[in-house]
Parts: structure tokens; sequence; C-alpha cells
């Protein structure tokens, strides 16, 4: 392997490489600990005339092994393998889904393990060794607003209790950290109780749980919050103060319960600002003709359906020299089947078609005109930040089916960087005085 880009610098005494195959600069650090873009790559120093010098190259990356529980088609191993680790096990229970992630992620032969099934079906050892995350986003549909709100006595969300039973089977080998996700219905399903159940069940199996919020708004125009479980065998010291901006108010009461053992990672970092525009630069530009438009039978049932205020939001949308987009749902208001028509440059909430919700539909407006259509594949695609996503033979349905039900890439690559990935390494315990460094050394 030969050396590209390799100079220290004697204030810092940092080597810096060029990685191969990837260019990016890389750099260890005086304490000889690799940053977070050479995870893996080990290099053997020594000192010749006062500079660092590399000795050997020795072992291909080794990363944080994940195992991914729900998986669906995949958006969670995409955030955490774009922070670094390296998901080698997944589960669902859905056929269309796995054969999604199939087709999308290619793994070679015996590189990657998907049971598929149901969780209940899944013990501890058939988990690969060595595992360093658990992630699981179970279930939503007994917690949403869109759901019955059965909780987690329902028959989809109540698989938290088996995923929960192949952790105790693992006993010592137990991951250090896991991860949960699921709507922010969570946390006020059976007054909160249901939320407290989780936290306890996992306290039981020796995890700390910290609870916060993350809205995907904040990486791409969509609506979607979401709340997150950590769990950490060995949880951060440091502590962050409440409310703050991952853990609002309404999650105090979490916090404040005694019977419950808790934790407030301080981050290094702060999640972007909530976008406030961006969903007329990724729709698909269809022209008028396509097909996907509603007919104008269908277009007028659409607009008849409206209530004066979204009639009155559409009148403007049309008045404009300029056309623009909106996001659309139907609802049922009084026993009634209405479509309402967001007023922001945003997406709503991506659904499946179950648990009571419906289809996006997608509504562009300007120069007298308006037309409406479905919201295509490719678009949930964008909107879940999976841009890349290989849809090549799934069916329409499947691929929303497949989105709606799923979690937004980058959303959870910031959480895997900024929590996960430090939480795993044991970087977010603060560092150590130098006198105290000394002794230990």
């Amino acid at each position: 392997m030969a050396r590209q880009g390799c100079h220290a610098t004697a204030a810092s005494e940092a080597v810096r490489l060029i990685t191969p195959g990837r260019g990016r600069a890389v750099r260890r650090n005086p304490q000889g600990k690799l940053g977070p873009e050479s995870r893996g790559l080990s290099l053997a120093l020594s000192r010749v005339g006062g500079m660092p010098e590399i000795l050997s190259f020795p072992t291909p990356p080794t990363r944080p092994i994940a195992a991914e529980f729900f998986a669906g088609i995949g958006l969670a191993r995409m955030g955490l393998e774009a922070a670094g680790f390296h998901v080698t096990w997944a589960n669902d229970i859905e056929r269309d889904k796995h054969d999604m992630y199939v087709r999308h992620f290619k793994d070679p032969a015996n590189s990657h393990t998907f049971a598929l099934g149901d969780v209940a079906n899944v013990h501890g050892e058939d988990l690969p060794k060595g595992l360093s995350l658990a992630w699981a986003s179970f279930p939503c549909t007994d917690l949403s607003l869109a759901g019955w709100r059965r909780g987690l006595i329902g028959k989809q969300s109540s698989t938290f209790w088996p995923f929960t039973e192949v952790l105790e089977e693992l006993r010592a080998e137990k991951p250090p950290v896991v991860a949960l996700e699921n709507v922010i219905g969570l946390a006020t399903s059976h007054g909160g109780k249901d939320l407290a159940a989780a936290i306890e069940r996992l306290n039981d199996l020796g995890y700390s749980v910290d609870v916060l919020t993350l809205d995907a708004r904040r990486f791409v125009p969509q609506s979607r919050p979401r709340l997150f479980l950590v769990g950490a065998l060995t949880p951060p010291s440091e502590q962050d103060e409440l409310p703050n901006e991952l853990r609002p108010e309404w999650l105090s009461r979490v916090f404040a319960d005694s019977s419950l053992r808790t934790h407030r990672a301080l981050l290094k970092k702060n999640p972007p600002q909530l976008l406030v525009t961006g969903l007329s630069e990724l729709v698909e530009d269809l022209p008028s003709d396509d097909v996907r438009w509603w007919d104008e039978l269908r277009r007028n049932r659409f607009l008849n359906s409206l209530s004066p205020l979204q009639a009155e939001r559409l009148r403007q949308m049309q008045r404009s020299p300029r056309a623009s987009y909106r996001t659309a749902y139907r609802r049922t208001r009084n026993g009634v089947a209405m479509w309402e028509i967001r007023p922001d440059d945003i997406s709503g909430c991506l659904r499946t078609a179950k648990g009571g919700s419906s289809k996006q539909a997608v509504v562009r407006a300007g120069d007298g005109r308006v037309e409406v259509r479905w919201m295509t594949p490719r678009e949930y695609a964008f909107l879940m930040g999976a841009d890349s996503y290989d849809l090549e033979g799934v069916r329409t349905n499947q691929a929303l089916y497949g989105f709606g039900d799923a979690v937004c890439v980058p959303a959870i690559a910031w959480l895997a960087e900024h929590y996960l990935m430090p939480l795993v390494e044991d970087a977010l315990r603060p560092a150590l005085p130098l006198a105290a460094r000394l002794v230990r050394a």
C-alpha cells in the first residue's frame, strides 16, 4: 500500500494521510488517537530525528459492528454506516421490504445476514459476535397519531418486548449501546406509562437510558419528528441541562422520575436548524402531459373537497405567475373525507397506507393552472435522504410502503456520528486533568 501525502507538523505532532481509495485526509492526534474519518486505520509510529514515521499499515479497517432490528428497507443501516458502523445483521418480517433491502445493498455472500421473520423467533445466539450497537426501529402503528394508540400492548408495537428478550439472552455479550427509534407519540402513549415501561425494561437489562427527539426537517424538507431512546451500559458522566434542543420541556417528566435510571448526554454539537423551504427543489419536474398527473375528473374531486381555507390557499398559489409545489393529505373531518394542503415548502410526514393514514399528493399551481398527482417513489427517497437508493424493478406501492415506514438517513447519520459512535468509543466522558493522566500512566 503506497503512502500518499504524508507529513507532520512540529506544533501538533500529527500525521496526515490520504486514505487510499477515498482521497480524504485523516489525522492522528498527539495522544495517538485517530480522527473520525480514519477509524479502523491502524498506524505504527516511531520517532526518527524528532519526526513521526510510519512503520506499517497493518490491517484493513475495523469498524464497530451493529445489528439492525426491524430493518425495513435499510435506511437506518445507510445512516449508521455513513457514521462508521458496520451493519452485519438485520431482521424484518416484511418480505417486500427484505426484497428492497437485498436489491439495494447487494451484499456479497457470507458478509451480511438478513433474518426474515418475526423477531420473536430470533435468539441471542443468532446475532454476530462482538456487537457494539443494537438498533431497533420497532413498529409505530399502535403509537402514532395516525394509528390506534394501543401502545406497547398493541399487536405491532408490542414487538418491543421480544426485542429486549433477545438482548437478555445475550447476557454478558450484550452490546454496550442500544438505540431505539419511534414516533413521538411513544412519549404520551397511555399517559407516558409506555415510555416509562420501555425505559424500565432497558434498566432491567443494565442500560441507563437517554431520551431525545430529532426531526428529519433539520436535514431534509420533510416534517418527521421522531423519538430516540439511547441505552448505555456505561453512560456518559457529563449531563446536559434541561430543557434543550434535543430534549424539550415535554420530556422533562421522564428525567424527573427517580424510579428510572436515565442520563442526558452532553453532545459536542447541536443539530442543524429546522428547514423552512426545499420541497420545490426536490420534486420531480414532470411535464403536464405525464400520465401520473390526475385527469380532470379526479382533480375536480380534489378541488371540491377543499375547505374554504384550503381553497383560498390554493387560489393564492394559482395567481402566482410561477408554479410552486405543495403537498396534500386526505383527512377525515366529521366523517367527511377532505384534502388539506400544507402552507409551506415542506413535505408532510411520509407515511404508509396502513394505520389510518394516507399517501401524500403533490400539488403544482401557478399561472392560473392547478395539477395534482401522487408523490413518486423517487420523491419519497429524496425526502428520506436516500437519493441514491436503487429503485430498479421495485413496484410503486412497494416503494411507498417501504419508505413511508422508514427512518431519515441523514438524521440517523447525525445521531450516530455525534452520539452513538462517541458513546461506543467512550469519547463522551470528559478528558482527565493532566495530573490525573500522569498518575494513571
